[in-house]
């Protein structure tokens, strides 16, 4: 199905951009930053052409969760690798991250998709609901955005300059912001998904 190679194309772009973050040139670099917002922008359109043709299915849900995470811990990785971010976001979005999948890579074999799981109307709100993940979605690609833009010297040689100055300031500022939504985002899982296991 169409949305589903969609899903599996961001992988291949996840590698080239990865490859252009460690070039030594900032160019490369810089161009690896639009890149992100293709990446991240690729998880939306496949969900929104699975819907317009209805083909919705559990194995394109599992790929879209596999896809997003690998996006998501790659370059949390990649970052803290190169020195952008502290080693200490990609321990605690791999760690959520593992307790959450561990649960969720249950739910298909109960006949439920990931979201599922959540029964109340909190939990729903905060893992399904679009008025948060689609926040957390925005922040994240901000958060690789700047920090690539930061990583690429975007000003250079100009020297410091505001929006420098502001590149900067929101490289800092949304990895935190994202690792918030992300643990916002994953207690309630770690908390109502095993009840509904186990109901099912």
């Amino acid at each position: 199905m169409l949305p589903n190679l969609i899903t599996l194309s961001r992988m291949p772009l996840l590698a080239f951009i990865i490859f252009l973050l460690y070039q030594p040139a900032n160019l490369p670099r810089m161009i690896a930053a639009p890149l992100i917002i293709v990446l991240i922008l690729l998880d939306t359109f496949d969900g929104v052409i699975a819907r317009c043709r209805g083909e919705t299915s559990l194995l394109g849900s599992v790929l879209d969760i596999a896809a997003d995470r690998t996006v998501e811990l790659v370059l949390w990785v990649v970052y803290a690798d190169l020195n952008l971010i502290p080693i200490l976001i990609p321990l605690i979005v791999l760690a959520r991250g593992v307790f959450v999948d561990a649960i969720r890579a249950v739910a298909p074999s109960k006949g439920l998709t990931p979201f599922e799981m959540m029964r109340s109307d909190l939990g729903r709100f905060l893992v399904k609901s679009p008025w948060l993940r689609t926040p957390y979605g925005i922040v994240k690609a901000l958060a690789f955005f700047f920090l690539a833009l930061t990583h690429a010297d975007v000003n250079f040689p100009l020297g410091s300059s505001p929006a420098t100055d502001l590149v900067s300031v929101a490289a800092q500022i949304f990895p935190w912001v994202a690792l918030a939504f992300c643990l916002v985002r994953g207690i309630p899982v770690l908390i109502e998904a095993p009840r509904a296991l186990q109901d099912s």
